[in-house]
Formats: C-alpha cells, sequence, structure tokens
C-alpha cells in the first residue's frame, strides 16, 4: 500500500487530495500492469479507458474543449502521472501522451484547431503524437533539418514537408501529430513552426517501428512532399521552437512524478518481499542490511517528491521553474533508478524474471533518464541558472 501522507504537505488542496483518491481506486479496479503482445492495442484500449473515465480532461487546456480547467494544474498532472506509473507504465505513457501531443494546440492554436481537436483528445477518441527529435536532433533541437516550404498557389497556400523525425512516441498508433519543422524564417531555432500532420496525409509514413526495453508505441516518421494546408500551421511562422520549449515546460515536472511513481510501487514490493521472505530463520527484513537499504529507498523517494511538488507548486503561481523543474527531473529519475534496483536485489533471482514487478519497473524507468531532456542535459541547466543568478546578484 502507497504511502500517501504526502498530500498532507502544503503543496496541495483539498481538490488534489480528492483527486489522487479517486484516481487510485479507480486504477486498482481498471489497470493491469502487464499489456500482453499487442502493445499497441492495449495503448489505444487505455486512452479509450481514461478518456471515458475522464481522466485524459485534466491533460487538455480549455473547458470549452473538454478540459477540466482552462489553464493545466500542473500539481493535478503530476499526481495523475505518480498514481498511474503505480500500476502500469503503459497506462502513465498513454495519459501523458494525450497531453504532449496536444499542448501546443492547448496552448497556442486556433480556435478552429482547438474544436477539432481537442475534445476528441480529451475523449481519448483521437490519439495524438508530438514529433521533434530527429536523427540528428535530439537534445539539440535547433540542428532540426526536417524542412517545409510554403507555397503559394492556384490550390492556395499550402507547405510541402520533407524529411524524417525518430524516436516518437504514439509512432504508428497517432490519428495526428504536431510536427516541429525548419521554416526558414531565421536560423537556427527561431525559423521553426509546428504543423499539425493527419495521420491520413499524402506523401506520410510510418518509415520504422522502434523497439525498446519497455515496449510502447514508437516509431521513426518519413515526410516526402507532404501537402499541408497554412490553416494546420499552429502560431505564427518561425515560433515553433518557443511552442516546443512551452509545451515540454508544462510536461516536464510530470515526467518526475512519473518516476516517483515508479519508486513507490518499487519500495511496496520490496516491504513485501522483506517481510515474507524467510531466510536463516527469520524474514530478510530483519537484516540490518535490509533496513539500511529500506531506509535509503524511502529517503530517496521523500526527497525526490519534495522537489517535484515544489517545482509543480511554484509553476501553478505562475512562477518561473526552470531550474526546480530541471532539479525535480534529475533527482526524481536517477534516484528512482536506485531505488528500483535496490527493490530487484531483494528479490535475488525473482527480480530479473519477466513480468515481475520489480523486473518491469527496472526496464521501465531507464527511459526516463533520458527523454524530455536527459540527466546531463539537465545538469546543464541547472548549472546555467545558478550561474546567471549568481552573476545578476553580483553585477545588481
Amino acid at each position: 500500500m502507497a504511502d500517501h501522507s504526502y498530500l498532507a504537505w502544503p503543496f496541495f488542496d483539498d481538490m488534489h487530495r480528492s483527486l489522487q483518491a479517486e484516481l487510485d481506486a479507480w486504477a486498482a479496479k481498471h489497470i493491469q500492469g502487464g499489456h500482453g503482445h499487442d502493445v499497441d492495442q492495449a495503448c489505444r484500449d487505455l486512452v479509450k479507458q481514461l478518456g471515458s473515465a475522464d481522466w485524459l480532461r485534466y491533460a487538455i487546456g480549455g473547458m470549452a474543449y473538454g478540459g477540466k480547467v482552462d489553464v493545466i494544474d500542473t500539481r493535478s498532472i503530476c499526481i495523475l502521472r505518480e498514481t498511474l506509473a503505480r500500476y502500469s507504465g503503459l497506462a502513465d505513457f498513454a495519459f501523458a501522451m494525450q497531453g504532449l501531443g496536444s499542448g501546443a494546440i492547448s496552448l497556442f492554436g486556433t480556435e478552429a484547431q482547438k474544436q477539432a481537436y481537442l475534445p476528441k483528445v480529451a475523449a481519448g477518441e483521437l490519439i495524438s503524437a508530438f514529433a521533434l527529435s530527429e536523427p540528428q536532433a535530439g537534445s539539440d533541437v535547433a540542428a532540426m533539418q526536417c524542412s517545409a516550404q510554403l507555397v503559394h498557389d492556384s490550390a492556395g497556400d499550402y507547405y510541402l514537408v520533407d524529411g524524417e523525425k525518430t524516436w516518437i512516441s504514439n509512432g504508428g498508433i497517432a490519428d495526428f501529430y504536431v510536427v516541429f519543422v525548419r521554416t526558414g524564417e531565421a536560423p537556427g531555432a527561431r525559423g521553426i513552426s509546428a504543423l499539425i500532420v493527419n495521420a491520413d496525409t499524402a506523401g506520410f509514413e510510418i518509415a520504422e517501428r522502434i523497439d525498446v526495453i519497455a515496449p510502447h508505441p514508437l516509431a521513426r516518421l518519413r515526410f516526402n512532399q507532404c501537402r499541408i494546408p497554412v490553416s494546420q500551421r499552429i502560431g505564427e511562422g518561425g515560433q515553433g521552437f518557443k511552442m516546443a520549449m512551452a509545451t515540454l515546460d508544462v510536461f516536464r515536472t510530470s515526467v518526475a512524478a512519473a518516476a516517483l511513481g515508479f519508486a513507490r510501487r518499487a519500495l511496496d514490493e520490496a516491504l513485501a518481499r522483506a517481510t515474507s521472505r524467510q531466510m536463516f530463520g527469520q524474514t530478510l527484513a530483519d537484516f540490518q542490511l535490509t533496513q539500511a537499504k529500506l531506509a535509503q529507498m524511502a529517503t530517496t523517494i521523500d526527497s525526490a517528491a519534495l522537489l517535484v511538488y515544489r517545482a509543480a507548486w511554484q509553476r501553478d503561481q505562475g512562477q518561473k521553474v526552470t531550474k526546480e523543474a530541471a532539479m525535480a527531473k534529475m533527482q526524481a529519475t536517477e534516484g528512482a533508478q536506485q531505488v528500483i534496483d535496490a527493490a530487484v536485489q531483494m528479490f535475488g533471482g525473482m527480480g530479473v524474471m519477466s513480468e515481475v514487478p520489480v523486473e518491469r519497473l527496472y526496464r521501465e524507468i531507464r527511459a526516463l533518464r533520458i527523454y524530455e531532456g536527459a540527466t546531463e542535459v539537465q545538469q546543464l541547466i541547472i548549472a546555467r541558472e545558478l550561474l546567471k543568478e549568481y552573476k545578476d546578484k553580483v553585477h545588481g
């Protein structure tokens, strides 16, 4: 039984406490840890489940478009991801990608775009995807090569898109992709725009499905003279990088919350194992080495939780959280890896058996230390912000 005492912290309102209790009860009844062999179908089913139960509404901005609130509440997103991750990494993924994939539309879309996509995303009727990374442009987004040429002719105003994207979550099952392309208004990051590309667009194809250690829909996308009407551009041309960063800013802290959910589940499993496993006439929990490890695990989790919900609370207060979100993601993901590894060790041989909960957690946590900003990138962000703060103080 996971520890919920953190909900008494002053970061939360009664709304957040009620949300966690309701979701926890629902997930215990409806969410299974495993997903079988058909990961695509399992993900589609989870999106529909989450949509029909109204949980996806929290990932959408704008009550007029199916959202729970007009401005996405970061603490709610974090509570949802932490709780879902305790039950199923794929359930957490399905929820998060509906928000991330449609986030630029929520934040910057036209009225027509919001009406066309967001209500169906909130209901689980459309699956969304966020297409930013490329083979040579991961952390260095400004190195993007996928391009879109603006054309004016008798057929109207449209872009011709050419290039590739890779590591795209929901690739292969998404109904639409928010694709970031180089449109050339200015050099580097200032010449990128965001386009909505429907999955049935001529010239668009899934070039490759990508298998990873914690299976989820993932693909390399290819665009060959895809004709995208200018009406499918989100916001102004050349503003795509800002939109991508703003979208990631909403959800980056929630990656840390998902890691927190994985870690809490690992500690629960470790406690159950340690108190039931008989060894040398006593339980595993009676050994001081085990007790020391459990203490370290619990402390690591609480320190991460404080950073996660500090960043979430600050963002909901309208504060800049560049440094705080980076600290939360770094500490939560790296800490969760340590907690889960310790849990696997307590299970001994069983810990590496396929689909045992701690083995599944071991595979699921690894990617979180990389995506939406690898740990090394978070370290650079934290240091950059510290140095900037110091210089500002010194030089007034």
